[in-house]
């Protein structure tokens, strides 16, 4: 799909959550035929043409004014995720190609190392794991060969796991908000990487094995996955609640450090020490 249609289908999802009432309009009157906003409300609230905006709904318009962008922003009621997403999804599309091959940066490698009591790894900006220490890899995905992350065709991606990975299913509890989660954060990088081939294909790929994928990346909310906290089911020591935070690396841009930490639950605390022993010992 060209960058205009999904341009018009994030407004068309965008509109839809919103009623007249909600931004302080009357409904227009007859029969409402769509969820949300009729094209012409969302017009009048953003000050611009009815068609104008069906035109660049439709793809028929491109590279929207920065004060258009902003202004259906504003009618939409975009967060500064949503805005920045609608800004990349208006430029030019540049050519799809298959982008080089991610690597770690050693002082990241270091940086991994030094945290060796905390489960962490290092994702791309496909949500491939391109590394992790042995907590992190044992805590997320035991399952797995530790080794894969070195060997690019084989580097475990954490949105397929999420949906596709029977092991990564039961191990959130909370797996529904999860997902929505990974796949906000995915929608994310899409509009940033437009011309990145491969993670093109992982929609692809994710869209036609699962359904359930299928229905979140139709819903087209953004978002990183900057911090939550889960509760998990491992196989090994059983149930913890962890932080999840994905923290960006200055010299790394596209990639995120992501860390697990229990804060003061001296419980959970315990158990990631549990299973620390149990790495130890393999």
């Amino acid at each position: 799909m060209t960058v205009s249609g999904q341009l018009g289908e994030f407004l068309r999802a965008r509109r839809s959550r919103l009623r007249p009432e909600d931004v302080g309009l009357a409904a227009l009157p007859g029969r409402r035929r769509v969820a949300g906003l009729r094209r012409e409300e969302l017009a009048h609230l953003a000050g611009v043409s009815v068609s104008y905006y069906t035109r660049l709904e439709q793809g028929q318009t491109a590279n929207a004014s920065g004060a258009v962008l902003d202004a259906l922003a504003g009618a939409l009621r975009l967060d500064e995720h949503e805005r920045a997403h609608l800004r990349h999804l208006s430029g030019r599309r540049p050519r799809a190609r298959r982008p080089p091959v991610e690597r770690v940066h050693p002082l990241t490698r270091d940086l991994l190392r030094s945290l060796a009591g905390v489960p962490a790894l290092v994702a791309g900006r496909r949500s491939d794991v391109l590394a992790w220490n042995p907590l992190g890899h044992a805590l997320l995905a035991g399952h797995v060969d530790p080794t894969a992350p070195d060997r690019p065709a084989d580097r475990p991606n954490l949105v397929r796991m999420v949906f596709l990975d029977p092991h990564t299913r039961e191990l959130y509890a909370d797996r529904e908000r999860k997902a929505r989660g990974v796949v906000a954060n995915l929608r994310l990088a899409a509009g940033r990487h437009p011309e990145d081939a491969l993670l093109a294909a992982l929609v692809g790929e994710l869209s036609v094995k699962c359904p359930e994928f299928a229905a979140l990346w139709g819903n087209h909310r953004v978002g990183p996955c900057g911090g939550d906290t889960h509760r998990l089911r491992h196989p090994l020591v059983g149930e913890l609640t962890v932080t999840q935070q994905g923290l960006l690396l200055s010299h790394s841009p596209d990639q995120s450090l992501v860390v697990m930490t229990t804060g003061a639950d001296q419980g959970a605390a315990d158990t990631l020490q549990l299973l620390g022993r149990f790495t130890a010992e393999w």
